[in-house]
């Protein structure tokens, strides 16, 4: 095994990304990545890292940045703190890693993408869970036919209490689920968009931010991606839905269902009759050859969402690999998160 150099990180926040994502996920990587230094508001909590990492500690995000054992600060803090201390680490010249939403704003964003200059990454993780992988292989194989429709779903009823209820914390889907779901929308849209549909509600959810969001994206090829994210669903629809010109595939968890026409099947020309049909037919009767079965999501690429992510940072960082979620991918994703709130009781002031 080649030699590793752990990458020395700085990580601002320990809360529930922080703390109850990324510490967990970094347990088994300390060949490759070594926490050195934490900032938190909550004294408790710094108390807690330093007994478990021996890093140094500080209350201020600015003092962390300015340590000069960091080498990439990773941001985990609330929404509405993330552009400004991604924009101080990368002045100060460090690497950022970049936890979702990279900011709230489309502006922000473009902001973030001058700074950059190859330093930013951003943390669409869930681009790599098995399903969504092993879907957009079975879009790229073929047999669905031409995919004409896609519709995402994450579904819950929830009567949400928390920051993230608030508009001024940068609360809500749009900027919760949202960057995620996007983000797999224009992968799988597979075109540039042409057209843009939303729809934002509050349901269940107390505060003033929205908890059911829909969003129509028409790419250019003319394919259509309906993505709905929603605290006030008592009853869940599939996560993911794919209809195509010879089938169709529904997905809940990691367990896709196909229906889809032989391929060995040529199916003969037909034209269309003025004619009196007979009764009780819809013309002539054709017989269909289907294949029907269910698979468990396990994706040739073999991503998994808990470590592709970090293996991917530390060969972008360490061995100049592409990382392979790109800056303008996630700035686009921003635009679309814009767009879905103006005009909206939900846009930011």
């Amino acid at each position: 095994m080649a030699k590793t150099t752990p990458v020395r990180i700085g990580l601002i926040g320990l809360g529930r990304a922080g703390w109850g994502m990324h510490v967990d996920e970094l347990k088994d990587k300390e060949h490759l990545f070594r926490i050195v230094a934490v900032c938190d508001p909550v004294v408790e909590r710094l108390k807690m890292a330093a007994d478990r990492f021996g890093c140094r500690t500080y209350a201020e995000a600015q003092e962390l940045i300015a340590d000069p054992e960091v080498e990439l600060v990773d941001i985990t803090s609330r929404s509405t703190d993330h552009a400004p201390q991604a924009l101080a680490a990368l002045k100060a010249g460090k690497r950022v890693f970049l936890e979702k939403p990279m900011c709230l704003r489309y502006a922000d964003a473009l902001r973030l993408k001058r700074a950059a200059k190859g330093r930013l990454f951003i943390r669409h993780n869930r681009r790599f869970e098995p399903a969504f992988q092993h879907i957009r292989e079975i879009v790229a194989s073929g047999v669905l036919g031409e995919v004409f429709e896609i519709k995402l779903r994450r579904h819950n009823y929830l009567r949400r209490d928390d920051w993230q209820t608030l508009i001024a914390c940068g609360g809500g889907q749009l900027l919760n689920w949202g960057p995620h779901i996007v983000d797999h929308a224009l992968r799988l849209l597979e075109s540039p968009v042409k057209d843009q549909w939303s729809d934002l509600r509050r349901l269940a959810a107390v505060g003033d931010a929205e908890d059911h969001v829909n969003i129509t994206l028409r790419g250019q090829n003319g394919r259509v991606v309906n993505l709905e994210i929603s605290g006030g669903a008592a009853l869940p629809e599939p996560e993911y839905i794919v209809f195509g010109t010879r089938g169709a595939l529904t997905c809940t968890g990691d367990s896709i269902r196909l229906r889809y026409l032989d391929p060995k099947q040529k199916l003969k020309k037909r034209r269309a009759c003025a004619g009196v049909p007979a009764l009780g037919g819809f013309g002539s009767q054709e017989e269909l050859k289907w294949i029907e079965k269910t698979v468990t999501a396990a994706p040739k690429t073999g991503c998994n969402i808990v470590d592709t992510i970090w293996i991917a940072l530390y060969d972008a960082i360490r061995r100049r690999k592409p990382f392979p979620i790109r800056l303008d991918e996630a700035v686009e994703v921003m635009r679309i998160l814009d767009a879905a709130r103006q005009g909206t009781p939900f846009a930011m002031k």
